[in-house]
């Protein structure tokens, strides 16, 4: 499975973008990808990393990529939650749930952007994209993540 996160608004104290699922078309008038809106999400602040901006601990969005993602545990949050893996310079980098910037502490958040600088009902679009990941996994998929 893959996921994509797409920044599309990059403002000086957070990161607001769109995930998206990737489906794959079986069908024979239908073959190849088609990305699936999901949720949105909300980051700290991006940094121009390529041109050398530099990492602030818990206030950085990750640099863009493609990255493993699994549930482990979080002895921080106490449940079960998608890790990212291999994401540099950065460690625990996690999906969670949070509404402002500052409970992103470097991770990404999930919800709906319905308010400036937030994400609304996280909790149930965390539920629901860990039921995404283990339905996934279930059926012996690796889940990667893109972030353009």
């Amino acid at each position: 499975m893959e996921l994509i996160l797409e920044r599309i608004a990059k403002r000086k104290t957070y990161t607001i973008g769109h995930l998206y699922i990737q489906r794959r078309m079986d069908d024979e008038y239908l073959a190849g990808t088609e990305n699936q809106y999901f949720c949105d999400t909300l980051e700290p602040t991006w940094r121009d990393y390529a041109n050398g901006a530099y990492k602030v601990k818990g206030r950085s969005a990750i640099p863009e990529g493609r990255y493993a993602v699994v549930i482990s545990w979080s002895p921080k949050m106490k449940q079960w939650l998608p890790i990212l893996l291999g994401v540099p310079k950065f460690e625990g980098i996690r999906i969670h749930a949070g509404n402002c910037s500052e409970d992103t502490e470097g991770c990404i958040l999930v919800g709906k952007n319905r308010e400036v600088g937030k994400v609304l009902d996280s909790r149930i679009w965390v539920h629901r994209l860990k039921q995404k990941i283990v339905e996934a996994k279930g059926r012996g998929e690796s889940v990667w993540i893109t972030i353009k």
